[in-house]
């Protein structure tokens, strides 16, 4: 039974991880107009932070692997990062925000890659519910046998 619950922690770290990366696409997504940010100037673009971390409860999960071919791994979020690309600059000189010289500062945020990486979230998201389904439907097989 502990395989299985392996597969269902492993599963649900990748929907966690796309769901955090999926509030983030949606955050850059809504603040692509954003010029004022309370940290100041325009709203930067960010990104999620991946890492590979051992599939294992305790020290004792980590002594008693025999395999060492079972080196599973689960992922987590371990960092926001920000965009170092400089803003956009538009000549509107009736903005509020404007500089001295008319131009305003927009956040360097590209739609369509955006939209993209969003794609490409959600069908992460969608292969790890089939990955806990498939294992959820491999333990009920298992116990239907011993009946």
């Amino acid at each position: 039974m502990s395989d299985f619950l392996s597969g269902f922690r492993i599963g649900g770290s990748g929907m966690a991880a796309q769901r955090a990366r999926m509030n983030t696409i949606s955050s850059n997504m809504a603040n692509i107009n954003t010029t004022r940010t309370p940290e100041g100037g325009p709203y930067r673009r960010k990104d999620v932070v991946f890492e590979a971390i051992p599939d294992s409860k305790s020290f004792g999960d980590i002594m008693s692997v025999n395999d060492p071919k079972s080196d599973f791994n689960r992922v987590q979020v371990t960092d926001v990062v920000y965009d170092k690309k400089a803003p956009i600059l538009k000549y509107d000189p009736s903005h509020p925000d404007a500089n001295p010289e008319g131009y305003v500062a927009y956040p360097n945020i590209n739609l369509m890659e955006e939209m993209t990486n969003m794609i490409q979230a959600s069908r992460s998201y969608e292969a790890n519910v089939q990955a806990i389904q498939a294992t959820k439907d491999m333990a009920l097989s298992a116990l239907e046998i011993g009946r």
